[in-house]
């Protein structure tokens, strides 16, 4: 069923993850150094994977145990992105090109918390199946 409460949290990260595609810039070198434009195309691949893991997810609600398992890949894959940025965050100089330096670490953060709570969600109706079953 799409009207759970794990679907709208689901939505949500497919949300940050989709808007996160257009509005992050990324923190790095210079605009017209290759490696900045490779960084750039890196993270916006795997905000789209991201984003399409949480889809796929939306819509597997009539298999909750792969919707949880998912929902934990796309957590640990979010805890590496997550990894990198501050890694990134952390080996860049003073004052570069954004003076935002940082800000794009808060999508996955935003993501974790927000898959933390629907594998919550998904465990409960797991269990609340479970002891409908016991009982027939």
């Amino acid at each position: 069923m799409i009207q759970r409460i794990q679907s709208l949290y689901l939505s949500l990260v497919f949300i940050a993850n989709a808007a996160a595609i257009f509005f992050v810039k990324i923190v790095g070198e210079m605009p017209e150094s290759s490696i900045f434009t490779t960084a750039k195309a890196l993270n916006k691949g795997t905000f789209i994977i991201f984003a399409l893991l949480a889809l796929i997810s939306i819509f597997s609600y009539k298999k909750r145990l792969k919707q949880f398992v998912l929902n934990r890949l796309n957590i640990i894959l979010n805890f590496f992105l997550l990894g990198f940025f501050v890694y990134r965050t952390l080996s860049l100089s003073g004052e570069n090109l954004f003076s935002e330096k940082g800000i794009e670490m808060l999508v996955p953060i935003v993501s974790i918390v927000f898959l933390s709570v629907a594998n919550k969600a998904i465990k409960k109706d797991e269990d609340l199946v479970k002891s409908v079953d016991r009982l027939r």
